[in-house]
Parts: C-alpha cells; sequence; structure tokens
C-alpha cells in the first residue's frame, strides 16, 4: 500500500471531507516526490454505474491537476452505454462541440492502486445531471436542515463463465462449503475490496450470486466506494476468466440487488416516519432512476423478492422500504434499486424524496406499486412535477433521454426469445 486513507465510518459533513482531504493531499504529495506513487487514475462516475477513466503521471497531476483539475470530454454524460452519444436537446450542449469539462480530484476517495499507483473519483464542473453533482446537492441540502446522511449499500453480483452460466448451479445463501468451487475467486476478491472497509461478503440465494455489504459512511463516501467495489470485482474476476454480472436479473425469478440503508444525524434525532413517507410517495415516480435498464423490469416483474409494491415494514424483508435496527443503528433500507442502477444517483434520489417527506412532515401512504414496464415508468417521471421539484428538470430530462435510448436500443434488437417464439409459429 503506498499511501494510507482508511474508509469513514459512520457520518461525516462535507467540511469534514475537506479538511480530509487536504491531509491525504499532503501525504500524496510526500509519496508522489520520494517515487512511491508513479501513476495516479482519475475516474468520473458515469450515468451507467461505471467510471470514465483517464491515467495520469503522477508527477504532472502533483505539479498540475490538484491545483487546475483536467478536461474530460462532455459526452461522457451523455453517452449510452456502447459509448455512442445520445441525441436528445437536454445533451445537445454537451455534444454539439465533444469540448472539455473540468474535472476535479476529491482526495477523499483516493484509494491504493498496485505497488504505485492511486484511484481517485473526481467531481465534474457545471454540469447539472453528472451524478456525484447530484448527490453533492442533495446531501448539502440535508446538511442546511440540519441533517447529516450516512449510507451503507450491498450490492449483489453474480458470477458466471463469460457466456452467462452460473460458476454453481444451486443458491449459495449463507452458505459455508457450498462456496469451496469459488473459494480462489472468493478470496482474491476478498483481498481486493478489503481496503474499502467491507462489513460482510456472503454467498446469496441465486446459482453463483454473492453479496458485498459495505460499512455506513458518509453518502458520497458510500457512493464512490460502492462503485469502486464493482470496478475491484469485475477486475479481479477478469483475472480468472470469470464474468461478474450487474444485471439487475441474470435470468426470470434470480433478482440481484442495490439495496441502500441510509440514516440522518442530528442533534434532533432522526425523523423517520416521515422520512420514510416522502421514500414511499415519490418512489413510483422516481422508479426509472432505481430500474434504468429494460431488464431491471424483469427483476421488478419476476422477482420473488421484487420491490414493486410500495410498502414499509419493520424488519421485513419482504417490503420495499424495511425499518433495521434498533436505537442509534435505526435506519432505513431501501430496497428498490437493481445492481444496475447508479449508485449516486439512487442515494440522490432517495435523499430528495426523504428530506421532502420530512419538510412536509408526510405521512406514509396506503400501499401501492412501481411500474413494472419500461413505458409505464417514463411515463411516470415525464409526467411528474414533484420528480423535477425534488431532483431538477436537467436530471429528469436526462434520465428520461436515457431510457428512451435504453427502450428503442431494446426495441431494435432481434434476441432469442423472438427467434424461439417465431419457431414455435411454425
Amino acid at each position: 500500500m503506498v499511501i494510507v486513507n482508511p474508509r469513514p465510518r459512520g457520518p461525516r459533513t462535507l467540511a469534514a471531507r475537506a479538511s480530509v482531504a487536504e491531509t491525504v493531499a499532503a501525504e500524496l504529495r510526500a509519496r508522489i516526490d520520494d517515487g512511491a506513487v508513479r501513476h495516479v487514475t482519475l475516474l468520473v462516475p458515469d450515468p451507467h454505474a461505471r467510471f470514465a477513466a483517464v491515467e495520469l503521471g503522477a508527477r504532472f497531476f502533483a505539479d498540475t491537476v490538484l491545483a487546475e483539475g483536467y478536461g474530460l470530454c462532455t459526452y461522457a454524460f451523455a453517452w449510452n452505454p456502447e459509448r455512442v452519444a445520445v441525441v436528445a436537446p437536454v445533451f445537445e450542449p454537451y455534444t454539439s462541440t465533444y469540448g472539455d469539462l473540468r474535472i476535479r480530484p476529491d482526495l477523499c476517495s483516493v484509494l491504493p492502486d498496485g505497488a504505485d499507483g492511486v484511484l481517485v473519483v473526481c467531481d465534474a464542473e457545471d454540469i447539472e445531471f453528472a451524478p456525484r453533482t447530484v448527490l453533492r446537492r442533495q446531501v448539502s441540502l440535508a446538511e442546511s436542515m440540519g441533517f447529516v446522511p450516512s449510507a451503507g449499500i450491498e450490492h449483489e453480483v453474480t458470477f458466471t463463465t463469460p457466456e452467462g452460466e452460473p460458476l454453481v448451479s444451486d443458491g449459495l445463501d449463507y452458505a459455508a462449503g457450498g462456496l469451496n468451487p469459488l473459494r480462489p475467486l472468493l478470496t482474491a476478491v476478498r483481498s481486493a475490496v478489503d481496503p474499502l472497509g467491507v462489513e460482510s461478503l456472503r454467498g446469496e440465494c441465486h446459482p453463483g450470486q454473492y453479496e458485498v455489504v459495505l460499512g455506513h459512511r458518509d453518502a458520497l463516501a458510500a457512493c464512490d466506494d460502492a462503485m469502486l467495489q464493482q470496478l475491484l470485482v469485475r477486475r479481479v474476476a477478469a483475472e480468472h476468466g470469470v464474468r461478474a454480472g450487474y444485471l439487475a436479473a441474470e435470468r426470470p425469478g434470480a433478482g440481484s440487488s442495490c439495496h441502500v440503508h441510509i440514516s440522518l444525524s442530528s442533534s434532533d434525532g432522526f425523523p423517520l416516519t416521515h422520512f420514510v413517507a416522502g421514500v414511499l410517495r415519490a418512489a413510483p415516480d422516481l422508479t426509472p432512476f432505481w430500474a434504468p435498464t429494460w431488464n431491471s423490469y424483469v427483476r421488478l416483474r419476476t422477482s420473488a423478492f421484487s420491490p414493486r409494491v410500495v410498502r414499509w415494514g419493520v424488519d421485513d424483508r419482504t417490503a420495499s422500504v424495511r425499518v433495521a435496527g434498533t436505537g442509534a443503528s435505526t435506519r432505513a433500507e431501501v430496497r428498490f434499486a437493481g445492481a444496475d442502477a447508479q449508485p449516486h444517483l439512487v442515494v440522490a434520489a432517495i435523499l430528495a424524496a426523504g428530506l421532502w417527506g420530512i419538510g412536509e412532515e408526510l405521512a406514509p401512504p396506503e400501499p401501492g406499486e412501481l411500474p413494472v414496464t419500461p413505458w409505464a415508468a417514463r411515463a411516470a417521471l415525464a409526467s411528474s412535477d414533484l420528480a423535477r421539484k425534488l431532483l431538477g428538470e436537467q436530471v429528469v430530462d436526462a434520465q428520461l433521454a436515457h431510457l428512451d435510448e435504453e427502450i428503442t436500443a431494446s426495441c431494435d434488437t432481434v434476441t432469442d426469445l423472438q427467434r424461439r417464439r417465431g419457431d414455435l409459429r411454425a
């Protein structure tokens, strides 16, 4: 390890983050000066739950980028998963010239990368719908209301062959010996993600499925580290000739989730009921943030623990919002999002809805339902004045544009299902 930056535990204000960043900057400069750090990889969360990345020489990073930032092509926030620009009015200012925007490293996120490198997550300037910007805005709003958010994120991953077949044929929920065929892979995964402050790792209920749980930390760190965890897990899997799948549904009935445990620290306590009420009332309108892909709706429609019924319960994993813990550890586990969702946008949407619930002193609604097709989800978001109030016009328009592109791409594709059903018509 070339630089030490322990992952935080519990809540931390934006000001406290800035103070930590100054300390890390001094240590990082020292490690660059003595040659221990030779390269720095800048990472920017994009709309598809992955990083846009560029590797820099450490000296250039220290001498120039720390003070001035670095240029990133604007289309990184307007591209589809295949890195082709999405045509939509909200993106035209960024795709008409393919110019640069400025990204700035957030040194609170520094993570060792091999023997002589570090990874650093960055903010993007002057682009309202950049996922990290959307979340930072909600954290700032929470602090202005007297709350400091913290979150713990659970991600489920399915290990398969490159062709998509699970590496084991049985479910692994809480398994011990059943994990033996995966032991070399899982040992490497555990070693890779350990610096992120892992709380638990275990087999999950579907063939080849595994869960990684990160401990509570401030909301920005929680989402950065959730994406860093996916990056590292995929890297290890590739080294073992294995696919690490983060589809919301690897197959019908087999859901993979991004569960968010969230709480608000305040001298007056966490107004949990109002927060949950806001989340439940806004959840149907915000479905494209929980379910951004065509595959997302396979999970919502077919998974046994699908959160499509919008209700809450105490220590109830069949509820879409589960109140968990006791005393100071009491928190809301929001279970709407699939493993394919963008964590920063998910947590931003949760905070926006929950803070609205607190501000309006809302009561939980009667149980309802999420939209369970991409068309219905799109219609709910497009017609929602509440979503625009909570997240802003550009954020909503950008999410709609990405969902439109996803729907079009899926409708323009010939699949094995279509071939099989076509043959059955013979």
